[in-house]
């Protein structure tokens, strides 16, 4: 199934009321501050030198030495790596974020579930999620680099990897050549979702490929502005990153104590428990207006991304303090 989080209106019309806290999605509830945008950036075709800046300034905050390709999203690139490629057989690590084994089915890849990466080798294409997406499994970067060498091409989506320091292969990219491929998102630890902003790192066979099927202009002009902005802000990103982990902690720490759910993973920007019966955890926070993730292979997951300003974490604990009322 292609479910997703996000979906407000599906919460709204089975529960009703306007006031939501989104947590069904790992997006930053405390976005980076859009600066003013110039209007050119709106009505005007986005400028080839304003799409390499934003590309090389992104290059220096993933610490990648190799070649960045900017695009509307993570979204579309996992939309691309299917195209790299003719279809074979393709390995995803599961279970993740089901988007990537549908858009290489949409391409006609034969896609095989994988537990672990020992039994992603041979693939023509391996999928990794790294931190994985929902139960927060991280692999370092030598071990993906040991699994690029035993397929066609590995695709390592790295959206929830900003503030997990040392994770990324980006730093090691131009080692691997065009053996990999790296995914960043930008609206999920910006916060930023409606900006459609996203990165592929990799060999320049590779990224040159994704450039060609993106097309001309696949970033509008306010998203080069703003995410230019906000990936040259390093004291926004330090500070953000130490907030979320300290974040993710209380989140963990708040679930386990008023609800007594176990925590099965997190990355920085969620946290997956274990309640034994997702569906009606999901339902009794949602009578509080609180929307949360469930997942239709796991009967006891609850994903929930971390409340935002002071009021939003007083309405989740006074609502897991509610119990099942």
């Amino acid at each position: 199934m292609r479910d997703h989080g996000g979906d407000l209106d599906r919460a709204q019309s089975s529960y009703g009321g306007a006031d939501w806290i989104d947590l069904s999605t790992g997006i930053n509830r405390l976005p980076y501050p859009v600066p003013p945008l110039p209007l050119q950036a709106w009505t005007a075709l986005p400028m080839a030198r304003d799409v390499a800046r934003l590309e090389e300034i992104a290059a220096r905050s993933f610490g990648c030495a190799g070649p960045v390709v900017a695009l509307a999203g993570a979204q579309a690139a996992i939309q691309l790596t299917p195209r790299l490629s003719a279809p074979g057989r393709a390995a995803v690590l599961t279970p993740s974020y089901n988007e990537h084994a549908a858009a290489l089915s949409a391409q006609g890849w034969t896609v095989t579930p994988a537990p672990g990466l020992s039994a992603m080798a041979g693939a023509d294409l391996a999928v990794v999620v790294n931190p994985n997406n929902p139960d927060g499994r991280r692999w370092p970067p030598e071990a993906l680099a040991g699994l690029a060498a035993q397929v066609g091409l590995l695709v390592v989506d790295e959206s929830f990897a900003d503030a997990e320091e040392g994770l990324s292969l980006a730093p090691i990219l131009p080692r691997l050549g065009d053996r990999a491929v790296v995914l960043r998102s930008f609206g999920k630890f910006y916060g930023l979702a409606g900006v459609r902003l996203g990165f592929a790192l990799g060999g320049p066979t590779t990224t040159a490929l994704l450039r060609a099927l993106a097309g001309p202009w696949s970033v509008a002009g306010p998203a080069l502005a703003i995410g230019t902005a906000a990936l040259a802000d390093r004291a926004w990103q330090a500070a953000t990153a130490a907030r979320l982990h300290a974040d993710v902690a209380r989140l963990s720490e708040l679930l386990a104590e008023r609800a007594r759910w176990t925590t099965v993973g997190s990355s920085a920007l969620f946290v997956t428990v274990e309640t034994g019966d997702a569906r009606a955890a999901q339902a009794r926070l949602a009578r509080a207006q609180i929307w949360t993730r469930v997942f239709p292979y796991s009967r006891g997951w609850l994903r929930l991304g971390l409340p935002g300003v002071a009021l939003e974490w007083e309405r989740l604990e006074a609502a897991l303090a509610r119990g099942g009322e």
